[in-house]
C-alpha cells in the first residue's frame, strides 16, 4: 500500500515535470531574438560595414603616423592625449550614429514588414505571446545593439592601437608614445557608458517607431516623422513658440549635458574627442526627470504596441 500511495504522487510529478518541459526548452524569448538577427541582417551588417570602411581610412593614414605623434612634443600633455584620441573618438562616434539609424529603421519596419508580408499570420499561430514578439523586437535596438556597439568599438579600438604601436615601434619613434599618453581603456569605458546613456535616452524614439510601424499601412516613416514635425511647426506659427521643437531637439541631444560634466572645474569646455572618467555624470543622468519621463512614455507606446500587435491584422 505504501509503494503505491508513494508512486502516484511521483508519477504525478513526472508527467508534469514532462508537461513542463517543452515550454523551458523552446525559450520564446530567446528564439524570438534570434529570429530578429536572422530575418535582418543589416542590425550588424551596417555597424560591421561601417568599422570596416573607418578601418580602411585608418590604414591609409598610418603613412603619416610617425611625423604626426613626432609633431605632437611641441604641445602639452592634455593636448597630446587629445590630439592621439581624435581617430578613437571619430571611430566610436561613427559606429554609434550608424546604429542609431539601424535601431530607427529596424524598429520603424520591426511590425510593419510582418504585416505587409503577411507572415504574421504564420507567427501568431505559434504558441508565442505578442507580449514575447514585441519584446524581442524592443531589445534589438535597446540591448543587442549597444551591445555590439560596445563590443564592435571595443575591438576596433584595440587593433587600431595595435597597428599604431607596430608602426610607431619599426619607424624608431617608439610604441611607449602611445602607452602613456593615450588613455586606451579610459576610452573602452566612456563608450561602454556612451552606449547605455544612448540606448536609455532614446528608448522613447525607438517604442514611437515600433508603435507607428504596427499601426501604419503605409508610408511608416512619414507617419512617424511628419506628426510631430506638423505640430511642431503649427505651434511656432500660431504662438510663436517652440517647445515641441525644443522637446525634439533635447530628445535627440539632451543626454550630453545631462550624462556629461561638458566643462571642467576651472569651467573650461572639455574637447568631445576625449571625455575623461571624471566628467562623467551617471548620478545626474539617473536622477534626471528627463530620463524618466521618456522611459515612462517609452514604456506607454511599447503597451500600445503590444496591444496594437495582439489585434492587427495582414495589409
Amino acid at each position: 500500500m505504501n509503494t503505491q500511495s508513494n508512486a502516484a504522487p511521483e508519477s504525478q510529478r513526472d508527467a508534469q515535470a514532462v508537461a513542463l518541459a517543452p515550454t523551458a526548452a523552446t525559450r520564446p524569448m530567446y528564439w524570438s531574438v534570434q529570429r530578429e538577427l536572422w530575418e535582418n541582417r543589416s542590425i550588424y551588417v551596417a555597424p560591421l560595414a561601417a568599422a570596416a570602411v573607418y578601418m580602411l581610412g585608418f590604414l591609409i593614414s598610418l603613412i603619416w603616423l610617425p611625423q604626426s605623434v613626432r609633431a605632437l612634443a611641441a604641445l602639452d600633455p592634455a593636448q597630446q592625449r587629445i590630439k592621439l584620441a581624435e581617430l578613437y573618438a571619430h571611430a566610436a562616434m561613427l559606429i554609434m550614429l550608424t546604429a542609431f539609424l539601424v535601431g530607427i529603421f529596424y524598429s520603424l519596419d520591426a511590425l510593419h514588414g510582418e504585416r505587409r508580408d503577411r507572415s504574421i499570420l504564420f507567427w501568431k499561430s505559434l504558441p508565442v505571446s505578442d507580449l514575447t514578439t514585441v519584446l524581442s523586437k524592443a531589445s534589438i535596438s535597446l540591448v543587442v545593439l549597444p551591445v555590439l556597439v560596445v563590443a564592435l568599438t571595443a575591438s576596433l579600438q584595440l587593433v587600431m592601437w595595435l597597428l599604431s604601436s607596430a608602426v610607431l615601434q619599426s619607424s624608431g619613434v617608439g610604441a611607449a608614445a602611445l602607452w602613456t599618453r593615450l588613455p586606451v581603456s579610459e576610452m573602452a569605458l566612456v563608450s561602454l557608458y556612451s552606449a547605455a546613456v544612448l540606448a536609455l535616452w532614446h528608448a522613447p524614439l525607438y517604442m514611437w517607431m515600433l508603435l507607428v510601424s504596427g499601426w501604419a499601412r503605409r508610408a511608416a516613416f512619414l507617419w512617424a516623422v511628419f506628426p510631430p514635425l506638423a505640430i511642431a511647426a503649427v505651434e511656432y506659427t500660431a504662438f510663436h513658440t517652440s517647445y515641441i521643437g525644443s522637446l525634439l531637439q533635447d530628445r535627440l541631444f539632451g543626454f550630453t549635458a545631462t550624462a556629461f560634466d561638458l566643462k571642467d572645474k576651472n569651467g573650461v569646455p572639455v574637447d568631445a574627442h576625449f571625455i575623461p572618467l571624471t566628467q562623467l555624470a551617471p548620478g545626474r543622468f539617473l536622477t534626471s526627470p528627463g530620463l524618466w519621463l521618456g522611459l515612462i512614455v517609452a514604456a506607454a507606446f511599447f503597451a500600445a504596441a503590444v496591444r496594437l500587435r495582439r489585434y492587427q491584422g495582414p495589409l
